[in-house]
């Protein structure tokens, strides 16, 4: 079979909402009280939420661990898929589905060293030389982004847009793998983008705008709802 034809490895059927629960931005928030990032993801699986990436840039490899365990435990109780930010070893160690890996991070090929053949294994992309390449890597989806302007994230890259999305959807539709469409996307810009081809939206920012824990329950709810 030819790289990039059927089945994927570690196939997923991505759901329309891919919440990433970034511990940085969550920390920048400054509710008070302060939520902890598994209170956070406590609210979104209780919404309907079936995806969480995990992203802890800045915490040490023993933290990562300890807050990736507990995370995977919630997800795999509440049905939903748990991906790792860049940390192939954290994602074997903590038994989750997946790891999530951008250009400067582990090759795909290198990740499923690690985190085995049946890994969820989804690579960030920014232009089209780079959407031609993940079409012959062993990943399970490709990320496209960021479609608007973000400053969660410094990738080096300006906004690609939505024609970039379109773009990216009819060359990694056509060697069978989902579409992930990331920065800037909000609810009200979600449609647009889902129209443009993506599969599912990674949303960071929009899901936390509430002033309380429940309002981000309800927030999740209604993203949920709307997708």
């Amino acid at each position: 079979m030819a790289p990039g034809a059927g089945v994927r490895p570690g196939h997923v059927t991505m759901p329309r909402l891919y919440a990433i629960l970034d511990v940085d931005v969550l920390g920048g928030l400054g509710r008070t009280p302060a939520w902890t990032p598994l209170h956070v993801c406590d609210a979104w699986l209780s919404a309907g939420v079936r995806l969480i990436q995990l992203r802890a840039k800045s915490f040490s490899s023993g933290a990562f661990l300890e807050l990736a365990d507990a995370c995977v435990s919630r997800c795999r109780q509440a049905g939903a898929v748990c991906i790792i930010n860049d940390r192939a070893d954290i994602a074997a160690m903590s038994g989750a589905d997946g790891v999530h890996v951008g250009q400067d991070d582990l090759s795909p090929t290198d990740v499923r060293v690690v985190a085995g053949p049946n890994a969820i294994v989804g690579w960030s992309t920014h232009d089209d030389d780079q959407v031609a390449d993940a079409t012959v890597q062993p990943v399970s989806y490709v990320a496209i982004g960021p479609v608007f302007g973000t400053h969660t994230k410094a990738t080096g890259y300006g906004a690609v847009g939505l024609a970039q999305v379109t773009r990216a959807a009819v060359v990694v539709h056509a060697a069978g793998t989902p579409l992930v469409a990331i920065g800037g996307i909000t609810l009200e810009r979600a449609p647009q983008v889902l129209a443009a081809g993506a599969d599912s939206v990674a949303v960071i920012t929009d899901l936390l705008v509430a002033s309380d824990l429940a309002g981000v329950q309800l927030r999740a709810r209604t993203w949920v709802s709307a997708l």
